[in-house]
C-alpha cells in the first residue's frame, strides 16, 4: 500500500479549511444583507371601541387594542403592506392604509380619527441618537378637535411647542429619570401624564389622543400616552 505523505494531508486539511470558511462566509454575507425592518402600531382613535391590527393577511395584536393600546416594534421583511383595522374578531376592514417598510429602519403607525372618519398616520422613527446621561423624547399631537398643543416637563422646561393635529416633533434630549409630563394649550394645562422613568440612551414618543370636547358616551376625552420606542 502506498503511503499518503503528511505533508500532503496537511494541505489538503489547510484546503478544506478555506472552502469551510469561504462556505461560513458566504453564509453569514447573506444573512446580514437581508431586507428587514420593524413595525409599531397604536390606536389613538377616541372611542371605547376596540380593534385587531393586521399586516397583510397577518393579524398583529394578542389581545384587541383599547384607545392607547398596541404592538410594540415587530421585524418584517422590507416591503408594501397593507395595515388593516377590523372590529375586535372580526375581518372586515374599517380602514385599509398602504404603507411601505423600508429597509433596516423603523416605523410607527397610529390609528387616528373617529370611527366614522378613521385616518392614520405612518412613520419612520429615527432612534440613531445616543446618550450616556440623556433620554431622548418627542410629542405627537392625535387629538382630532384639539388646536395646537404644547408638552412640558411638569415644572420644567418645554419639550415640544405648537403641534397641530397629526403634528410630530423631533426627538429632544432630556435628562434620564422620573418626569411627570404636561400637555398645555397656550400655557393652560389640558392634560397630564403621571411621573415615568425615562433611561439613559431610551427613546419615547409622548402622544395626546382623545378628544377636548367629547360629544357622547362613546368618545373620550383628552388624554396623554407613552410609549417606548427603544
Amino acid at each position: 500500500m502506498k503511503k499518503i505523505s503528511t505533508s500532503f494531508l496537511a494541505k489538503g486539511f489547510m484546503a478544506l479549511t478555506v472552502c469551510l470558511i469561504l462556505l461560513s462566509s458566504c453564509k453569514k454575507t447573506e444573512t446580514d444583507t437581508t431586507p428587514y425592518t420593524a413595525v409599531a402600531v397604536y390606536n389613538a382613535s377616541p372611542s371605547v371601541a376596540t380593534y385587531d391590527v393586521y399586516l397583510g393577511s397577518t393579524r398583529l395584536n394578542n389581545a384587541a387594542l383599547p384607545l392607547g393600546g398596541g404592538v410594540a416594534y415587530s421585524q418584517q421583511v422590507a416591503g408594501s403592506y397593507d395595515i388593516k383595522l377590523t372590529v375586535a374578531g372580526r375581518a372586515e376592514s374599517l380602514y385599509t392604509k398602504t404603507v411601505n417598510l423600508t429597509q433596516n429602519n423603523y416605523h410607527s403607525f397610529y390609528l387616528i380619527g373617529k370611527p366614522n372618519a378613521f385616518d392614520g398616520i405612518f412613520l419612520t422613527d429615527d432612534l440613531s441618537a445616543t446618550s450616556t446621561t440623556n433620554a431622548f423624547v418627542r410629542f405627537v399631537n392625535l387629538s382630532p378637535d384639539a388646536p395646537a398643543l404644547s408638552l412640558a416637563i411638569t415644572g420644567g422646561a418645554a419639550v415640544a411647542t405648537s403641534q397641530t393635529y397629526k403634528g410630530v416633533s423631533p426627538f429632544v434630549q432630556v435628562a434620564a429619570g422620573s418626569h411627570a409630563f404636561e400637555v398645555k394649550d397656550n400655557g393652560i394645562v389640558k392634560a397630564t401624564l403621571a411621573a415615568v422613568t425615562l433611561v439613559a440612551n431610551g427613546h419615547y414618543t409622548i402622544f395626546a389622543n382623545g378628544l377636548i370636547t367629547p360629544t357622547s358616551p362613546s368618545e373620550i376625552g383628552l388624554g396623554a400616552q407613552i410609549v417606548v420606542n427603544k
